[in-house]
């Protein structure tokens, strides 16, 4: 019997759009004789909703009328799999859709990528490919990863993290903070985004503020770090668990302005016809380089030796913060110093990353099939953990009719 696949995608996050790519390539890319694979589509009122088209890249370009032909669902826990229940019911029609036995999200931004999803998906006891709901979240908070990398021994730039609060309440004061601390030119970026949304770079003092207004527009908290000189940029992608994992070949992207925007990444000159299971010339299958409207060198011009401890550094991060299935670890360095420093992990990266795993014999239906396999190996790990404790506790407790809450009761 074929395992039954839910591939979740979009959700409320200014990442919606290229979730819906990265997925569609991934539906693409299962394998259909091993697996029946179902797409959800979660809107961005994090509605969920399957249907007929709503695996179809094309039925994207008007999505008011994909989600008129497509059925709203809820999912409900039923003993080892999860039921897809239509909502709201109607009176004389079947409310069971269908049901997933593995969830495999394919989602990016915040109040997806972030644990959010990953807790609700703990929650209905399903497996799920992918970090766990606490990798999930550091990963997502640039601040936060930032700190548990330094602890254990990675090597990141130093930076300055602020609330809008903290911001609003003494806009000068943290630019003197910031002037002093790190010097320019600086990065400031919001704290839990990716795709370079809200990313900028400042000079001066004039800029500074401008780009931290542009940031506080995506999130309540900013980081901002220096602005490395002589810069190369280095991906490097990462498959397995907390016990193995593996590296894949390295990646140069190229950017004129050496800061990748949104449309760079995504858009490109717009030339591409998006054919099936693509986006701009995207393709899902061997001998493709993912987004493919971003400039970028297979493999890295850089040294082997270089390339090595690339790749050793982003097995190390993957395991220390606990990830699983696929990550993608950006690299920079200066090249005048060598000095190479960790960027920033995407948890769930655009395309899943499988441009970067076919120059080393990893197609990306054995890739796919491998981040699943790894799911139902952390659901079996987690069987055997106990979760419950059976007490008395509760036999004794007379809370009474004035009763002040539990540290008032008389147990």
């Amino acid at each position: 019997m074929k395992i039954k696949v839910g591939v979740l995608f979009g959700g409320k996050s200014v990442e919606h759009e290229i979730s819906v790519i990265s997925a569609i390539q991934a539906i693409g890319s299962l394998n259909k004789e091993k697996y029946d694979v179902i797409p959800i589509y979660i809107t961005k009122s994090n509605e969920f909703y399957v249907g007929e088209n709503v695996g179809n890249i094309k039925s994207y370009t008007d999505i008011n009328t994909l989600i008129k032909a497509s059925q709203r669902i809820i999912l409900v826990p039923d003993e080892n799999k999860v039921k897809l229940i239509k909502y709201p019911q109607k009176m004389l029609s079947k409310g069971y859709v269908d049901y997933i036995d593995v969830a495999f999200p394919v989602v990016h931004g915040t109040n997806v990528e972030d644990g959010s999803l990953q807790g609700y998906l703990q929650m209905m006891n399903i497996p799920y490919v992918g970090c766990d709901v606490l990798s999930s979240a550091v990963g997502m908070d640039k601040y936060v990863m930032k700190t548990v990398l330094k602890d254990n021994g990675i090597p990141v730039l130093d930076c300055k993290c602020y609330t809008a609060n903290q911001y609003d309440e003494n806009e000068d004061a943290i630019v003197d903070e910031i002037e002093s601390a790190i010097g320019y030119p600086v990065i400031v970026k919001p704290v839990n985004l990716g795709s370079s949304i809200g990313i900028s770079k400042a000079e001066n003092r004039t800029e500074l503020y401008d780009s931290l207004e542009t940031a506080f527009q995506y999130a309540t908290k900013v980081l901002i770090e220096t602005a490395v000189q002589n810069l190369k940029e280095i991906n490097c992608s990462v498959l397995g668990d907390y016990e193995n994992a593996e590296a894949s070949e390295c990646e140069e992207p190229v950017s004129s302005d050496k800061i990748l925007t949104f449309a760079e990444k995504y858009i490109g000159d717009g030339s591409a016809k998006g054919a099936k299971g693509t986006k701009g010339g995207v393709k899902s299958s061997g001998g493709s380089k993912g987004m493919a409207t971003l400039k970028r060198k297979i493999p890295a011009d850089i040294t082997n030796e270089q390339r090595d401890t690339i790749r050793t550094l982003a097995v190390k991060a993957f395991k220390c913060l606990g990830c699983g299935g696929v990550s993608r670890i950006d690299f920079m360095m200066d090249t005048k110093t060598g000095n190479i420093w960790l960027n920033e992990i995407n948890t769930i990266p655009g395309s899943l990353s499988f441009y970067l795993w076919e120059p080393i014999g990893v197609k990306y239906p054995e890739l796919l099939d491998r981040m699943i396999s790894l799911a139902l190996k952390r659901e079996r790990e987690n069987e055997n953990i106990t979760y419950t404790f059976d007490s008395n506790v509760l036999q004794g407790v007379n809370l009474g009719s004035g009763a002040k809450g539990a540290k008032g009761s008389k147990v």
